[in-house]
């Protein structure tokens, strides 16, 4: 067995820890660069689910599995094995007796062109918050509404648990064949999200704003958009492997609703930092004040919040002892 190890954005002794892990148990592995050749039987990830999301957004060969590996405490849908409890799995992951699931991708057009596949969601909004975007609904080339928001969300099953639930959109089962289509705070009272079986095509047009409109994908990047954004079932699905027995996507979405609903009693601020660690990852509280925007004193409130409630964890960071770093802790 020939395991490839991708750590972009992760410390190398992490990437370090993982090999040492697969020579004790025999199993050969190589890190992945972009001058690698060898063709390995599976790829670990690591960088959690941001990790995993990045890979896939890469040149990378997606027919692979993939497992996924954090490095903090934080559970996530894509990344559920944590790097200080990877060593019990290695037996499992050498007789490869893990199992396989196959995670739906979004393939995204920007005013005819393409772009790389998303595993979470594509969000279209005004470049400004608090600004009317006006656009036009066409499901299968046929018009499904005309509306004014502050943006619209396409998301897949695993995206629906992300920013599309924090808008208010239901959560899919990961099995379903279908894609959510979600208005964010419609000017029509009546506008409620849509679900379409994902052999659908959808295409968001007609898209304008007092200033630019962007299309923001996975959370991650920002891409300016003129008139039309286009998204269809992307093939190959992501492959995904799932090492524990109780580690599924239906166990994972029974911890993240148990959250939103604690979720609703919490202040913005400390929602905001929440969704932000998850989309970003572990980051330090200057990190966190400019990713957000909000003041440090709200930060510094936010964070004491959180940390005191056990949403999130502090410790020191490998790359600057002198600084602290905060993730989302992991919920039982």
């Amino acid at each position: 067995m020939l395991i490839g190890i991708h750590g972009s954005g992760t410390t190398e002794s992490a990437a370090k820890i993982i090999k040492k892990i697969l020579d004790d148990a025999e199993i050969k592995s190589f890190s992945i660069t972009k001058s690698t050749s060898k063709q390995a039987d599976c790829v670990i990830v690591l960088g959690g689910d941001k990790g995993v999301r990045n890979y896939f957004h890469k040149t990378f060969d997606s027919t692979l599995p993939i497992l996924g590996i954090s490095e903090g405490e934080a559970s996530g849908f894509l990344a559920q094995i944590d790097l200080r409890e990877f060593a019990s799995y290695a037996d499992i992951l050498k007789r490869q007796k893990y199992t396989i699931e196959e995670v739906p991708r979004l393939g995204v057009k920007i005013d005819g062109k393409n772009v790389y596949p998303v595993l979470n969601d594509v969000a279209v909004f005004s470049s400004k918050s608090a600004m009317l975007m006006e656009h036009t609904l066409r499901v299968n080339g046929e018009e499904v509404w005309h509306d004014n928001s502050d943006g619209i969300i396409v998301s897949t099953p695993i995206g629906s648990s992300a920013y599309s639930m924090s808008a208010g959109g239901p959560v899919l089962f990961q099995d379903s064949a279908v894609f959510e289509i979600l208005s964010v705070n419609s000017l029509d009272v009546t506008r409620r999200p849509i679900i379409v079986s994902n052999s659908s095509s959808i295409e968001i047009d007609d898209i304008s704003a007092r200033l630019h409109c962007e299309v923001v994908l996975d959370g991650l990047d920002r891409y300016k958009v003129n008139n039309t954004v286009e998204c269809a079932q992307f093939f190959p699905a992501a492959k995904i492997i799932r090492l524990k027995k109780n580690s599924t996507a239906i166990s994972a979405l029974a911890k993240k609703v148990h959250l939103a609903e604690e979720l609703l009693s919490m202040s913005p601020s400390s929602k905001l930092l929440l969704k932000t660690l998850e989309y970003e990852g572990a980051l330090t509280q200057k990190d966190l004040a400019n990713k957000t925007l909000l003041p440090s004193r709200t930060v510094r409130m936010a964070l004491s919040h959180l940390l005191k409630r056990g949403y999130i964890k502090k410790k020191i960071s490998i790359r600057d002892a002198r600084q602290k770093i905060y993730e989302i802790s992991k919920i039982e």
